[in-house]
């Protein structure tokens, strides 16, 4: 059963409603018109993907990180707001964020996951989907809160992430049973953290699971999905640049310093990641995929080809996200079942496998 939240101030709160009431009026005249934007999609997808695009736009818009930011919450939706999840905040002493804890779980592996929102936004709505994703996959998972863009540039959610990392170990979690996840920047910081443990010689995780990752900050090519997909996505291209800019700051970096496409990636933990095929970063996924399998790293992409920006949100309400979901079981399961005869079976959305590379090449994506 659906449920939404309104929070916030009125003004915010009357916008976001006004905006949702119109773009719903909207996509189901269309509809009955027999035009969908996608005809694979939904109603319910096509409605909230175009919410969370004008979402994201007004926000974006306003004078101040905290106005965008209470605007952004003002209106969500929870898909499935009974889960059985137990939700716990660290002590003053440990890194701030939470524990998303399933109360039926036996399971043995952790999750250490980034939270995306272009290191500018922890969203309300990203927090119902990390709880969606400790039911899902029935493991505990660690959800720091890393300090955001514009006000704190890099490499501030590197080191948070770091120490998130440092404290999951200290609490005597093994590194093969340790996932480290994220969505959208918080694939980015996945990425970027295997990048840093392997330089400071510390114990990779079991497994990276990237979510729609953003692997590149720069300006793609003409023609590139960067922009090409800003008509399906809840995302826009001109968006990555903003928060590129905002992952500077005032520093000296490079884009190719700060984007995972650029570093040498081999020697690392394994890597999975998802994407959709509509969505604006699914050619530097891609791309990204292809280098690392040059280099020989161990990596494998599914991508489903009508889907956008992190359709995993949806769930059980969606048959693309139900199938996403349990690939990323089976992953960890395949990543941390130590019977070497363990498969992680390809499926019809996979278009690079290169798990069991040897990693023997040492050179730099491009």
């Amino acid at each position: 059963m659906y449920k939404t939240i309104l929070q916030g101030r009125f003004s915010h709160k009357f916008r976001s409603l006004t905006i949702s009431i119109l773009i719903t009026l909207t996509v189901m005249t269309r509809r009955l018109l027999g035009k969908p934007m996608v005809r694979e999609w939904s109603s319910l997808f096509e409605i909230a993907n175009l919410f969370w695009r004008a979402q994201f736009n007004h926000a974006l818009s306003l004078t101040s990180p905290q106005t965008s930011r209470a605007y952004f919450d003002s209106l969500y939706t929870v898909l499935d707001h009974q889960l059985d999840i137990d939700v716990r905040a660290t002590q003053p002493d440990e890194p701030r964020g939470d524990w998303f804890i399933p109360r039926q779980t036996k399971s043995e592996v952790t999750m250490l996951y980034l939270h995306g929102g272009g290191y500018a936004f922890y969203a309300a709505v990203t927090r119902k989907m990390i709880e969606m994703l400790a039911q899902h996959l029935g493991i505990a998972i660690f959800a720091p809160d890393y300090r955001l863009t514009p006000e704190h540039p890099h490499p501030a959610q590197l080191d948070d992430g770091l120490a998130a990392y440092q404290y999951l170990l200290a609490r005597g979690i093994k590194p093969n049973r340790l996932v480290i996840a994220g969505d959208s920047a918080g694939g980015h910081l996945m990425l970027m953290l295997l990048v840093r443990l392997r330089e400071l010689k510390l114990n990779q995780p079991v497994i990276g699971i990237g979510i729609s990752p953003w692997t590149d900050v720069g300006l793609r090519p003409p023609n590139d999905s960067q922009f090409g997909n800003d008509r399906f996505d809840m995302v826009q291209g001109y968006m990555t640049l903003k928060f590129a800019q905002w992952l500077k700051g005032d520093s000296t970096f490079t884009d190719a310093e700060l984007s995972p496409i650029h570093q040498k990636v081999n020697g690392l933990a394994p890597i999975y990641l998802q994407a959709g095929g509509k969505e604006i970063l699914v050619d530097m996924i891609r791309d990204f995929a292809q280098c690392a399998t040059e280099q020989q790293a161990r990596v494998r992409l599914d991508v489903w080809e009508h889907m956008t920006h992190e359709f995993h949100a949806y769930g059980n309400h969606l048959a693309e996200s139900q199938q996403a979901l349990s690939c990323m079981r089976d992953a960890i399961t395949w990543a941390t079942n130590a019977n070497a005869q363990s498969v992680f079976a390809t499926c019809a959305q996979t278009e690079i496998n290169n798990l069991q590379a040897h990693n023997s090449i040492h050179t730099e994506c491009t």
